[in-house]
């Protein structure tokens, strides 16, 4: 797993760490590996910008995006070319599933705001793997929705800067980026390379 230089709790998952979200058996050896508990709260991702307070493991219901400030309690979201998001800052820890659907609608400017409304600010922010622009091949109709991050694949097509525009809405806290492709990188679940509907999984929890 990949763990952003200066957070305390957050980790990026591959392919070779399994499904932790799913997968019992992938859960807990994600789970032993970082030392946190094998109970997990995670979510049902449907594209968009709701934000859920976690307070206990288990479903927490439809949305894209959880923070927490529960000691200990690990949060997921599950991806295979849209981009895991950890906001972390004194005592919370904050998680986003964002593709460019949730990037359009404002996913991880919610969670931040959410997050900074109940009392407890985020200070930094990390971008796992996810696609990108090298890979990213996209129609006028979304490259529109994202000016200023417009970009060309290594195939000659429109393409969109995701991360970058992520970034973006992180506006005034330090990012850290892993810069990873999942299409073209190793080891990473891609969806737009393969169809799977296997997925990797990222995690997030107040240490």
């Amino acid at each position: 797993m990949i763990r952003p230089p200066g957070f305390r709790g957050a980790a990026f998952g591959s392919a070779d760490d399994g499904n932790g979200r799913d997968d019992p058996k992938a859960r807990a050896a994600i789970s032993r590996r970082l030392d946190i508990p094998a109970g997990w709260a995670w979510l049902r991702q449907v594209h968009g910008d709701v934000v859920i307070r976690a307070e206990v493991p288990g479903s927490l219901g439809e949305g894209d995006a959880a923070f927490s400030t529960v000691a200990s309690l690990p949060m997921t979201v599950a991806t295979a070319d849209c981009y895991p998001i950890v906001l972390e800052g004194d005592g919370v820890a904050g998680i986003a599933h964002a593709g460019w659907r949730g990037t359009a609608v404002g996913v991880v400017t919610a969670l931040a705001n959410a997050m900074a409304a109940a009392g407890s600010p985020a200070v930094r922010a990390a971008i796992g793997p996810g696609i990108g622009a090298c890979c990213y091949e996209v129609g006028p109709e979304v490259a529109e929705r994202f000016p200023g991050f417009g970009a060309v694949t290594t195939r000659g097509t429109g393409s969109i800067d995701l991360p970058g525009a992520i970034a973006a809405q992180l506006d005034g806290l330090e990012v850290w980026r892993s810069g990873i492709c999942t299409h073209c990188g190793d080891g990473f679940r891609s969806y737009r390379r393969d169809g799977t509907a296997l997925r990797q999984v990222a995690v997030a929890w107040v240490a």
